[in-house]
């Protein structure tokens, strides 16, 4: 829903609340007091649960999530001017919606995956307001980085499936799949951000 909808949603509950607060006797007849439900209860949860809902997906964008400073110079990343540069090939190539590009390879990242990923987002929270926050090039994530994150675009692909590296070795597709050997081990794509070395990098200047 709109934002300006939900903005106008909360001021009407507050102005409802506000004609309850300084003429509570309009709750007097049984119509005020369904009108005093509406506005202190059902709007209230209406409101938060449109405004929640709202935000969450606004949280997917590439945007949102470039928008804390620990984050810029993995932004920074995806514009490396090197193919090696997974996260870069990905985001310059159109591999990942580019609006979307973080979302899309973190799909159980913080409050998009489950119970123990929700966790560490409140745990980033807290680290990021009252701890002491990591430098970027220090950031590591909670477990490995799993396959299936690459396998819900890659599994079927033609370039992957027949893939000279891929097909070179029989048994490593299926190590793959089963999450056996990393998509992002040394020797494979094993440079995905590496914000550390980023002052010696060149970038893209394309993309808009």
């Amino acid at each position: 829903m709109p934002t300006f909808l939900i903005l106008l949603l909360v001021a009407f509950s507050i102005f409802l609340i506000g004609v309850f607060v300084f003429r509570p006797q309009v709750t007097a007849t049984r119509g005020g007091k369904m009108t005093a439900f509406l506005a202190l209860f059902a709007l209230p949860i209406l409101c938060f649960g449109m405004g929640a809902s709202s935000e969450l997906e606004h949280a997917k964008s590439t945007k949102f999530c470039l928008s804390c400073h620990i984050m810029e110079p993995y932004g920074k990343s995806l514009r490396v001017d090197d193919p090696q540069h997974l996260a870069a090939a990905h985001f310059q190539n159109h591999r990942v919606p580019a609006d979307e590009a973080c979302y899309t390879c973190h799909t159980n990242y913080a409050m998009f995956g489950g119970i123990k990923a929700k966790l560490g987002g409140l745990r980033h929270i807290y680290v990021y307001y009252f701890g002491t926050p990591p430098a970027p090039e220090n950031i590591k994530l909670y477990e490995p980085y799993n396959n299936r994150e690459c396998l819900h675009c890659h599994a079927g692909a033609r370039s992957f499936e027949e893939g000279a590296v891929h097909t070179a070795d029989p048994d490593l597709l299926p190590a793959l799949k089963a999450n056996k050997t990393s998509c992002i081990s040394s020797g494979c794509h094993g440079v995905v951000h590496d914000v550390g070395k980023l002052k010696d990098a060149t970038f893209w200047k394309g993309g808009g």
